[in-house]
């Protein structure tokens, strides 16, 4: 029980004259921060050693390619890149509308973006778009919010950058309409639309590894929205991917309402298979942040709106990033995670674009790219 202690508080008012008043207010002590407990110490339950936490990465590996159903990808076939057509823009960089194979009758397009001035090879970004009918066209700033440009903003920073369609979107929109999965359930029934886009963001990375212009050892990747938790699945699925940046990426699986927007009945289907669990109640073995700590120790930025939705839901990403954290310290890598919370809702806004570039910039380029100096 605290002690109430009376205070005194003068105060002027109107005319000049001071009038006093009484408050209440408790005896506060000292005390040691208490321990953080939450539903996400799940991760390490039972590791205590760096050792330990390379044992359950690998059953965490095999569950996360067991949720994305990876054993039922299709072969896959050579790339045979096409260019379309190609721009220079502004003097800057070269953009050309590209193509290339992702399954052995499919074939994707993307923007890529080539700077001009280099020296040497430059690192690669794969930008992923969110739910966006013409997404890489907004990616590549041509249509839409020009918040979202990533590969022009990153182009001119001195990356090369491939901004790949979402399968279901630009040049692939289905007869049903954009998003619409139906009809890739009908052709890959046991495969999951989270699989095929992991998969074909992979193919990307193959792409950005094959071009000269590009040092394949330094490959990022960003997205929004759907391409923000698309980032991170890529991340966790492909370790070719450096420095990853994830912004306003969806809920996870626990204390979320809406946990069956995973697994709906139409529309765009992420986990088809899951939904006869999800409708009991029963979550799959695997979420979000045992998937992001199989980034670790490469780096990992995740930016959210605490106001992104359910608030209360985002409010628990806190707490799941508080303990990747615990993951990337006994990998001795803390300085390869980073999170950012804000009030700014679904959105990439100023403050968020100059963290998530110069995250890129930090572990894409050379020390001296970001080094400051004295005055002379």
């Amino acid at each position: 029980m605290n002690r109430i202690v009376k205070v005194i508080i003068f105060g002027l008012v109107a005319g000049g004259s001071f009038r006093e008043a009484a408050a209440d207010e408790p005896m506060r002590k000292r005390s040691d921060p208490p321990v953080i407990r939450s539903s996400w110490d799940d991760l390490l339950e039972g590791v205590e050693t760096p050792e330990d936490w390379q044992a359950r990465r690998q059953v965490l590996r095999r569950r996360y390619l067991e949720l994305i159903r990876d054993e039922h990808k299709p072969e896959k076939p050579p790339l045979d890149l096409q260019v379309h057509e190609e721009v220079t823009v502004d003097g800057t960089y070269v953009r050309k509308l590209i193509s290339y194979n992702v399954e052995a009758d499919e074939r994707a397009h993307a923007y890529l973006g080539i700077p001009l001035e280099r020296e040497g090879r430059l690192p690669g970004v794969v930008a992923l778009h969110g739910t966006f009918a013409q997404g890489k066209s907004r990616a590549a700033g041509l249509v839409d919010n020009p918040d979202k440009a990533y590969l022009d903003h990153m182009c001119r920073r001195g990356y090369v950058v491939i901004a790949p369609e979402h399968f279901v979107s630009g040049h692939r929109i289905p007869p049903e309409g954009p998003y619409d999965t139906s009809r890739f359930y009908r052709k890959h029934p046991n495969w999951t639309a989270v699989g095929k886009f992991t998969y074909e963001h992979s193919i990307a990375v193959d792409v950005l590894q094959s071009l000269e212009e590009v040092d394949g050892e330094q490959i990022g990747a960003l997205g929004h929205s759907l391409g923000g938790h698309g980032t991170f699945f890529l991340a966790a699925y492909d370790e070719r991917v450096t420095a990853a940046a994830c912004n306003c990426g969806a809920s996870f699986f626990r204390h979320n309402p809406k946990v069956e927007g995973w697994s709906r009945d139409h529309w765009y289907v992420y986990f088809k298979p899951i939904r006869p669990g999800l409708l009991r109640g029963e979550l799959p073995p695997i979420d979000f942040h045992e998937i992001i700590a199989l980034i670790a120790p490469r780096a990992f930025l995740d930016v959210s709106g605490l106001n992104d939705g359910n608030p209360l839901t985002q409010r628990q990403r806190i707490l799941m990033n508080l303990k990747i954290m615990d993951v990337y310290e006994l990998e001795g890598a803390s300085e390869n995670f980073a999170f950012f919370a804000h009030g700014r809702g679904h959105s990439v806004a100023h403050e968020s674009r100059q963290l998530i570039y110069g995250w890129m910039d930090t572990h894409l380029k050379p020390a001296s790219a970001t080094a400051t100096k004295l005055v002379e």
